[in-house]
């Protein structure tokens, strides 16, 4: 496999400083028993919204309309055919964020996820990576499910890395990239395709699975999906019930900050050539004059 670039250091970094919060999860998977699925995801800006910095907190403003990120409803639409291939099982939504979150989540209540667990608190805002993980760990301890399906990236930040984390802190085995899934005798198999062909991996139960976007074609809720969401459990939880001190989340939680926001430096004067047969020797002319040739 080709050596990893600076993005896979970052995250091996990441993962040594999270390692072992909450200890090593005594959760066993029994063969044959009905699958809890946990899918975690991310209530995001609208894409068609302009993405822009608050000057005064050093964050991306997320006060206008938002959704359901778009990477994690391919890793909803997974979790729900896991289901229906055994015939039983359930499927739980768990996220972070404002109250408003909810009104997103019910998108895949509709789409046939059974219930929605909100981790909703003032003291979360402004969580970066190390805070987000481990509010998100301790939801997830709270479930005990057998398999946590996250989607590739959420993009308003296409981190990609969240995953990692929280597989981290629960000390379980981590399949990412996956573009196949299933499930027999106790394990997860997940193949992903590489440079040079694909990776197919095993990891035992309880496990935790990224899946690329390439992985399914999600479904469109129906109208009576739709109108039965609202009737399926819709749990909001504050960071004191999850036993997660507020110092441990938001801003205060962080390992990240950020100094100083700038304006991106000024384009040079550019120059403009039209091709009336003489573009290349006029565009070679130009290339010599700033000595790039």
């Amino acid at each position: 496999m080709p050596a990893p670039g600076p993005r896979s250091r970052g995250l091996v970094l990441a993962t040594q400083e999270l390692g072992g919060v909450t200890g090593r999860s005594t959760r066993t998977c029994i063969l044959g028993a009905a699958m809890k699925i946990a899918v975690c995801t991310k209530y995001v800006p609208e894409a068609a919204a302009n993405a822009r910095i608050d000057p005064q907190t050093k964050r991306l403003d997320r006060s206008g309309e938002g959704s359901l990120n778009q990477f994690d409803v391919h890793a909803v639409e997974e979790a729900l055919k896991l289901k229906e291939g055994e015939g039983e099982g359930e499927v739980v939504i768990v996220s972070v964020g404002p109250e408003r979150a909810l009104e997103a989540m019910r998108k895949a209540l509709a789409m046939g996820a059974d219930r929605a667990v909100l981790v909703s608190d003032d003291a979360v805002a402004g969580s970066d990576l190390v805070a987000t993980s481990r509010v998100l760990a301790a939801a997830l301890e709270r479930e005990k499910p057998d398999l946590v399906l996250f989607g590739q990236q959420a993009n308003d930040s296409d981190g990609a890395v969240l995953w990692a984390a929280v597989a981290d802190r629960l000390q379980r085995p981590l399949v990412s990239q996956v573009a196949e899934l299933t499930r027999e005798n106790g394990k997860v198999r997940g193949k992903r395709q590489t440079e040079y062909g694909y990776d197919v991996i095993e990891a035992p139960l309880p496990a935790v699975v990224a899946v690329s976007d390439a992985i399914n074609e999600p479904r469109y809720p129906s109208l009576k999906g739709i109108m039965g969401a609202k009737k399926k459990p819709q749990e909001t939880v504050s960071l004191s019930e999850l036993g997660v001190d507020a110092g441990e989340a938001g801003e205060a939680g962080s390992r990240t900050e950020v100094y100083a926001l700038g304006d991106p430096p000024a384009r040079g004067d550019t120059v403009k050539i039209e091709d009336d047969g003489t573009g290349a020797e006029k565009i070679l002319a130009f290339l010599q004059e700033k000595k790039a040739l």
